[in-house]
């Protein structure tokens, strides 16, 4: 029997063999962008997908995981910390991303969509059906294209996603910031496959969709954009603005992180110490 233990150890080692997780960045160096990933497991059956199908969580535009694959049994997420060089470097400075960070965004995707691939493969290589909706064809967000016509609690309708994943598989909770606290804390990417083989469940050991968030505000703070309050949440207008600035400014890369950096969720749970 495949086991998680076995699944997870599979992963671990494809994680060290798969190219672009070390990049050279000009006028720095080589540079790790990720520590090793955590992982968590769901049951395809679980009804909170379903619920993921409502306006106010993510929309009717989301796909479950049996209408990715019908053969569905478990979801798998990961969550992979960036390293401590990548986080401690866009500290510096308290408006723009650092070098390290923008290469994290963009080139540390594009290990991701190289890792995930290769953890299908290797398990269609064991006569195990597997999707990733990232890498899927049919894989879309769905944003107004209009900035006029976005509102400030606007979301993008995905067809599937990472963080919604992670919530589900006992990874973690989301943060005043709206971007997910695990036991690594925040600062770092997910990802998530689906598969067509039973695993152990992993507990959800929290109830609320925030409850690993101790609302300390030291995100809001942080934000460039003034796109955080304890008061309202987060502004997801002006959070798309300021990434959207970044983008012009840096393309190809993008990035902004500074509600994950210099926060007590930045590598760890604080709701957990």
């Amino acid at each position: 029997m495949y086991t998680n233990g076995d699944l997870i150890k599979d992963c671990l080692d494809l994680f060290v063999k798969t190219e672009g997780n070390i990049v050279e960045i000009p006028g720095i160096g080589e540079t790790v962008i990720f520590e090793e990933p955590i992982f968590g497991f769901a049951s395809a059956k679980d009804e909170i997908f379903e619920i993921f199908r409502r306006k106010e969580v993510i929309g009717a535009n989301y796909s479950g995981p049996f209408q990715w694959l019908p053969k569905a049994k478990s979801v798998m997420a990961l969550f992979l910390p960036f390293s401590e060089a990548v986080r401690s470097s866009n500290k510096a400075d308290r408006t723009d991303p650092s070098k390290e960070w923008l290469y994290a965004r963009i080139e540390g995707q594009e290990f991701i969509s190289k890792y995930t691939g290769a953890i299908r493969k290797m398990l269609e290589d064991k006569g195990i059906d597997a999707c990733v909706p990232a890498l899927d064809e049919r894989f879309d967000v769905r944003i107004e294209k209009k900035i006029k016509s976005l509102k400030p609690d606007f979301h993008a309708d995905s067809k599937w996603s990472e963080r919604h994943a992670a919530y589900a598989c006992g990874l973690g909770t989301f943060g005043l910031s709206r971007g997910m606290i695990t036991e690594k804390g925040m600062a770092g990417r997910f990802a998530s496959i689906i598969i067509a083989a039973e695993f152990e469940l992993t507990p959800r050991k929290y109830t609320g969709i925030d409850d690993y968030c101790i609302k300390c505000g030291v995100c809001a703070k942080n934000c460039p954009a003034k796109a955080i309050s304890l008061k309202h949440g987060k502004n997801n207008l002006k959070c798309h603005l300021h990434v959207q600035k970044m983008k012009k400014k840096y393309s190809p890369r993008y990035g902004c992180g500074k509600c994950q950096v210099g926060v007590p969720c930045e590598f760890r749970s604080p709701a957990k110490m």
